[in-house]
């Protein structure tokens, strides 16, 4: 579904991401790893869209970027850290605004768009604007409404902040369950544990380059037995080696 090849993005002089290449499957939860300042959100941009690439190609579902853009875009479906919500629309608009961008069938929106509203605990307040709706209500309605797009790539960037354990498990099992009806799942995110639990595999991004890549049984070496472990030892490591 995402490929990338010797993918870079440089600001001036400072390179944000390095000759990245990168392979995430059809139907897989992938667990994008990092820390600060590590490139994560640069590519996600580009992924998406939203920022151009340096150099190298970037295809994702095998169409490259420069040529299908639009048909990227149909198919793909972002949910950043802070929503772009319209204050003035209620939560059952702004569902029913982003799915129609989608073209999404009225009766299809309606169905889905109650269920994801139910689900994330919503359904309640979906009449109210969204400017009184919090942090982490903002965030589980853009859920709701990019999950009803149907997209075939969701991409989603620190989707457990602001959230209450609650919603936190809720999340999980909507990924989970998107994931068996086929949807590829790309997930930034600093809660390792929840990369642990739900990610099939991981990529852990360092000063702009994958560091490492794989399943957490594949990345485990001697003495390190979470993937806590092995995102510190290889992040303290590559700053150590750095200095």
């Amino acid at each position: 579904m995402i490929e990338t090849s010797r993918l870079c993005r440089s600001f001036g002089p400072i390179r944000a991401v390095e000759d990245l290449d990168l392979r995430v499957d059809a139907g897989e939860i992938f667990g994008f790893l990092g820390p600060n300042g590590a490139g994560k959100t640069t590519t996600i941009r580009m992924l998406c869209g939203l920022l151009e690439p340096t150099s190298g190609t970037l295809a994702i579902d095998g169409h490259d970027y420069r040529s299908a853009g639009s048909r990227i875009r149909q198919i793909t479906a972002l949910a950043p850290d802070t929503p772009p919500l319209y204050d003035y629309l209620s939560g059952w608009q702004y569902v029913a605004f982003v799915a129609g961008l989608y073209g999404i069938a009225a009766d299809d929106r309606d169905r889905d768009g109650r269920r994801n509203l139910e689900r994330l605990g919503l359904i309640d307040r979906a009449d109210e604007l969204c400017k009184g709706y919090s942090h982490g209500m903002r965030k589980k309605l853009h859920l709701a409404a990019v999950l009803t797009t149907r997209p075939r790539l969701l991409i989603l960037d620190e989707p457990t902040t602001g959230l209450d354990p609650a919603s936190v498990r809720t999340l999980k099992d909507m990924l989970s369950d998107a994931r068996a009806e086929g949807v590829t799942v790309f997930l930034s995110t600093h809660v390792l544990s929840t990369a642990e639990e739900i990610c099939d595999r991981v990529g852990i991004l360092y000063e702009g380059r994958l560091r490492a890549e794989g399943s957490l049984s594949a990345l485990r070496k001697d003495g390190l037995d979470t993937l806590e472990d092995v995102f510190l030892d290889l992040t303290e490591n590559e700053a150590d080696a750095s200095s």
